[in-house]
């Protein structure tokens, strides 16, 4: 048995457990989010009919946020919270800091994926959340990941390290 140090005992401890609030996919560039209540991820392509297909090799097959973060950013920008199709995430999750999934795998309902990086935001973010947009969403932009084993992800679906 190997004795971890104390700091990483403690990036190895995550008892929380996340819940999936919002699933979006943008079928075709430029076009909104479209909200649904399940939808398909498989390796190599992410979010079955999203526009962005990352292909196997990419970092960003599947994109997420944490719901905490969207009243963060509200109040930074003065509001109450901000709509998550206007972020251009796949899928927002509560209850688990999705930070903490860094180096890690983990479930999202049927499917296994993988912390793949941070999800910075871009310019995009100052016209869809108006002026100081994009310096609000500094820090809470998510994560991205890579699916390792293909299933369905549903609204309620835990999420799991």
């Amino acid at each position: 048995m190997t004795d971890l140090n104390p700091i990483d005992e403690l990036l190895n401890t995550l008892p929380q457990v996340g819940c999936v609030e919002w699933i979006g996919v943008r079928p075709t560039r430029g076009a909104p989010m479209e909200e649904f209540e399940s939808v398909r991820v498989e390796p190599g392509t992410g979010l079955e009919g999203d526009r962005f297909n990352g292909g196997v090799r990419s970092k960003r097959q599947v994109t997420l946020i944490q719901k905490e973060h969207l009243d963060a950013m509200g109040s930074l920008l003065h509001r109450e919270s901000v709509a998550p199709g206007l972020l251009r995430r796949n899928i927002v999750v509560s209850g688990i800091n999705l930070l903490a999934l860094k180096d890690k795998t983990f479930r999202i309902g049927e499917a296994l994926l993988e912390y793949s990086g941070p999800c910075h935001p871009c310019s995009k973010m100052e016209r869809a959340l108006g002026p100081g947009g994009y310096n609000a969403m500094r820090g809470h932009g998510g994560i991205t990941a890579r699916v390792l084993e293909p299933g369905k992800i549903r609204l309620g679906d835990k999420v799991t390290a």
